[in-house]
């Protein structure tokens, strides 16, 4: 097991039982809205062979344990669970610490995945090279703000150059990822030699997980006829709260994985950088800041209008400020992760370098 794992280490310890082919690990907190919906696509899943699906909850409120509850009582497939942490990777770890499958997934408790979504990727596992299969994520937003939200992760300056949203080659059968990892599928022996999720990363998990896979010299690919749909925050304060702390704890991933920060991420720690120099007053740097601001704006502006016919002309005016909320917020919570942290030197020579 890779060094500094201890925090999980019990996690990996169970082994397959009572012929079970996989366990599905699904973290839920406060899902009401949704969870009839996905956890019913989660039982028509078409496997060969038998799967469970483990919810970890995480101290619901909302009425989502009661239905989780029922949903058990009918259905010997589904188990519910106990995440005393609270958070996401808590809740999985929780789940494969019970899971008895061969092999293992992540499924999220406000996504529809395919229902070939656990037989296609066992089958991809079974060629041999591979430790981790998966599929892109699908945003797909019905709300007035969420639709904008999926509007922009559409477009290049939504995605910032994640290979996570499956676009390869065209009529690529499987897309080669490097850090953007989106759920996914493994065998059990996969956390044996990786090391299961690091509980000291609330946020960004799945990347510091697929650091330490990357690291090791397995390999990631993404299937995209595996794609899951999932609703984007439907609120700007949202989307702003959830970029944050995207930037935040990726200091902390590239701090110890530094390949795990790509040129792409330049651009909104820049434009942090550049909107706090613009507030500086009327220096000669504040003056600069503001003209580069206002070409970032029209950049912005060209990137909405490039929506039509997709979108309304309303929701192309405010694709601009779900543009600008995901940047400057991810941005913002980068620097602030580099003032606790310290900053992830490596990581930024790497990308400086052309490495």
């Amino acid at each position: 097991m890779t060094a500094g794992t201890a925090p999980y280490g019990d996690a990996v310890r169970a082994s397959s039982q009572d012929g079970v082919l996989v366990s599905v690990l699904v973290p839920v907190l406060d899902e009401i809205d949704r969870i009839r919906e996905t956890a019913a696509a989660m039982l028509a899943q078409r496997v060969e062979g038998p799967y469970e699906l483990l919810f970890a909850d995480g101290g619901s409120s909302d009425g989502t344990r009661a239905v989780l509850d029922e949903l058990a009582a009918r259905d010997a497939r589904v188990r519910v669970l106990d995440n005393p942490a609270g958070h996401v990777p808590g809740g999985l770890n929780a789940g494969l610490r019970a899971a008895r499958g061969e092999f293992v997934a992540r499924m999220d408790a406000h996504s529809l995945y395919p229902d070939c979504y656990l037989q296609r990727g066992i089958e991809r596992l079974r060629e041999g090279d591979v430790d981790w299969v998966t599929g892109p994520a699908i945003p797909d937003g019905s709300g007035r703000w969420s639709r904008r939200v999926a509007l922009a992760l559409g477009s290049p300056l939504g995605q910032g150059g994640s290979s996570k949203w499956g676009k390869g080659a065209a009529g690529a059968a499987e897309v080669e990822l490097d850090t953007g990892v989106f759920a996914g599928v493994w065998r059990r022996s996969a956390f044996e030699r990786h090391g299961a999720w690091d509980e000291r990363w609330p946020v960004n998990e799945d990347a510091e997980m697929a650091g330490r896979v990357l690291a090791g010299g397995g390999r990631i690919v993404c299937l995209p006829e595996l794609g899951a749909r999932y609703a984007p925050r439907d609120s700007l304060a949202g989307l702003w709260r959830q970029y944050w702390r995207f930037g935040y704890y990726r200091v902390q991933t590239v701090r110890r994985h530094p390949r795990a920060l790509r040129r792409s991420h330049l651009m909104p720690i820049a434009l942090a950088l550049d909107t706090c120099c613009a507030l500086l007053g009327s220096t000669r740097a504040a003056r600069g800041a503001r003209v580069m601001l206002a070409a970032y704006g029209l950049a912005l502006i060209g990137a909405g209008a490039s929506t039509r016919p997709r979108a309304t002309w309303a929701d192309v005016a405010a694709l601009p400020l779900v543009f600008a909320t995901m940047h400057l917020s991810w941005g913002l919570g980068f620097l602030a992760g580099c003032l606790r942290m310290g900053p992830p030197l490596q990581a930024l020579l790497r990308v400086f370098s052309g490495r």
